[in-house]
């Protein structure tokens, strides 16, 4: 196998033998005067941040998962014990509950989204 190798700003072709990796053999090869330059690749967009969660009461993802479902949007009145939204963690659908009666003043997650341990899934009043 041929390569071409750079060292101190002069190049070199360099054949080596696949399974002995031996040095066969080292040609100078002159760089030229004003070598092509490769344009940079796009860089992504950085991802979109999280909504800043309003004051009032956070509901915290108890370990990480996907949201699967979120069944009380913002605005809703809820009840102790009511479904905000179902968490899928190690195959297991897990039904995340309103702590108290209160409303629901803001939704930070959407189906499929995925979530950290202690992540801030909806803000209650």
């Amino acid at each position: 196998m041929k390569y071409i190798v750079t060292l101190n700003g002069k190049n070199y072709e360099v054949e080596v033998e696949n399974a002995q990796a031996t040095l066969l053999s080292v040609t100078d090869i002159p760089t030229p005067a004003h070598a092509p330059v490769q344009a940079a690749a796009p860089v992504p967009a950085a991802p979109t941040a999280a909504p800043a969660p309003a004051a009032g009461e956070p509901v915290r993802a108890p370990m990480p998962g996907t949201i699967v479902s979120v069944q009380a949007a913002a605005g809703t009145p809820v009840k102790k014990g009511q479904v905000l939204m179902i968490l899928e963690a190690m195959k297991m659908e897990n039904e995340i509950t309103a702590p108290r009666d209160s409303a629901v003043i803001q939704v930070l997650v959407s189906q499929g989204d995925s979530v950290d341990a202690n992540a801030v899934l909806a803000v209650l009043n």
